[in-house]
């Protein structure tokens, strides 16, 4: 888990750091590979969170997942569709799914805290 901790910190300060102009392009492959890229992420938390991150799955998953994606697109644009829209579709559903269950874990977590609490108070008062 720190090493992801490690490796979002680097690459946030490396993008606001760094100068860089992304070709007009280029842009909508960019976009298209972050949000797949986001999705990887969200899925690497919600795997770890149910005891089941595997490290290599996760930068396989981020790769490979970014560059399918921003080749669908390219495809899309040589066949003069915008299949971007696909991608988008699907990873923001995953990542709404993701955040869901994140949701959800986070919720079970506070509310097991606080029944755990309030089952010491009762003993205590016993």
């Amino acid at each position: 888990m720190l090493i992801i901790v490690f490796c979002l910190l680097f690459g946030i300060m490396f993008a606001l750091f760094m100068p860089f102009n992304i070709p007009s392009d280029t842009t909508v492959y960019v976009a298209v590979a972050l949000i797949a890229g986001f999705d990887s992420i969200f899925g690497g938390i919600v795997a770890n969170l149910n005891n089941n991150f595997k490290l290599n799955i996760f930068v396989t998953g981020l790769f490979g997942n970014a560059i399918l994606a921003a080749f669908i697109t390219y495809i899309g644009t040589l066949l003069n569709l915008d299949l971007s829209i696909v991608s988008i579709i699907v990873f923001g559903t995953r990542i709404f799914q993701n955040f869901a269950i994140i949701r959800r874990f986070l919720i079970e977590k506070l509310r097991s805290k606080k029944e755990d609490n309030k089952s010491q108070v009762e003993v205590k008062e016993e």
